[in-house]
C-alpha cells in the first residue's frame, strides 16, 4: 500500500478523532439524511482533503436523477457517494442504487455512507453491470494508532487517489483472495510436494497428483470456495489457472 505523506498522516490524527466525535454525537440525535450529506462533505474536506468547492459536487445529475455527491479532482470523476442517513442500516437495495449511477455514468467507484460506515465498491461493466466490495471503513472503529486504518483511510484521499493507491490495493485484492489461493492449493505446483512428503512419511506409497488434487478439492477446502458459481468468481479462477499453467511452462 502507498506511503502516507507526512502531512496528510498528521491530518488524518487530527481529523479523524473530532469527526469521530461529531458523527457520535450525530447517532444520538439520529438525524436525517440531509444533515448526514453535509457531515459527509464536511469529512471528505477535512478528513480525506478535497476542496469543497473545485472537487465536490452535491446533488450531481445522471440522466434523470441525482446522486448525493461527486468527486472529481482531474477530467474524470474519481467515484460517485450515495448518503444514506446516520441511523441507516446500509442495505443491497441502497448499494444498487449507488452502482446504478455509477454505471450510467462510466465511473469505476461507487461510495455507499451512512457517515459512519464507508464501503467502496468496484464497479463493472461488462455486458451487465456488476460490482464488488473492495473495503470498507467503520469510522468509529478507527484508531489513529492503528497503521493499517489510517491506510484504509488513505485509500480514498485526494492525496490517496493521485498516487493511485485504491487501484493499487484493488490490484492486489484481486491477487490475494481466498478464492486464488484455493485455486493455486488444488493445482498440480501443489500437488507435487505433497505427494513428496507423503511417499517420505510412507515409502512407497503410489498416488497419482490428480488423487491429491481431487482430495484437495473435496475434502480439504471449504466448499464455500470450490462450489464458486459467480460469473466474477469463475473469471478470477480461469485467470488464475491460465497465470498458474504459464508458470508451469516456465
Amino acid at each position: 500500500m502507498a506511503k502516507i505523506p507526512i502531512m496528510v498522516e498528521r491530518r488524518l490524527k487530527s481529523e479523524v478523532p473530532r469527526f469521530q466525535k461529531i458523527l457520535a454525537q450525530a447517532q444520538l440525535k439520529d438525524i436525517n439524511e440531509a444533515d448526514t450529506v453535509a457531515i459527509v462533505a464536511d469529512m471528505l474536506e477535512g478528513v480525506f482533503g478535497y476542496d469543497k468547492y473545485e472537487d465536490i459536487t452535491r446533488e450531481f445529475a445522471i440522466k434523470n436523477t441525482y446522486v448525493d455527491l461527486a468527486v472529481k479532482t482531474e477530467k474524470e470523476i474519481d467515484f460517485l457517494i450515495e448518503v444514506k442517513s446516520i441511523g441507516t442500516n446500509l442495505k443491497n437495495l441502497h448499494l444498487k442504487q449507488a452502482v446504478d449511477y455509477a454505471a450510467n455514468r462510466g465511473v469505476q467507484w461507487a461510495i455507499l455512507t451512512n457517515g459512519v460506515i464507508w464501503q467502496a465498491h468496484r464497479v463493472t461493466v461488462d455486458g451487465r453491470v456488476s460490482s464488488e466490495e473492495v473495503f470498507c471503513i467503520d469510522f468509529l472503529s478507527l484508531s489513529i494508532r492503528n497503521t493499517s486504518d489510517l491506510e484504509s483511510v488513505f485509500l480514498l484521499c485526494k492525496k490517496g487517489l493521485g498516487k493511485g493507491a485504491i487501484d493499487d490495493y484493488y490490484q492486489q485484492s484481486q491477487a490475494f483472495n481466498k478464492y486464488v489461493v484455493g485455486t493455486i492449493l488444488q493445482s498440480e505446483n501443489i500437488a507435487k510436494p505433497v505427494r513428496t512428503l507423503l511417499r517420505k512419511i510412507s515409502p512407497g506409497l503410489k498416488v497419482d497428483l490428480s488423487d491429491i488434487c481431487e482430495m484437495i478439492s473435496k475434502e480439504v477446502i471449504k466448499r464455500e470456495i470450490t462450489d464458486s458459481q459467480t460469473e466474477e468468481c469463475q473469471a478470477l479462477i480461469k485467470k488464475t489457472n491460465n497465470q498458474i499453467k504459464k508458470i508451469n511452462k516456465k
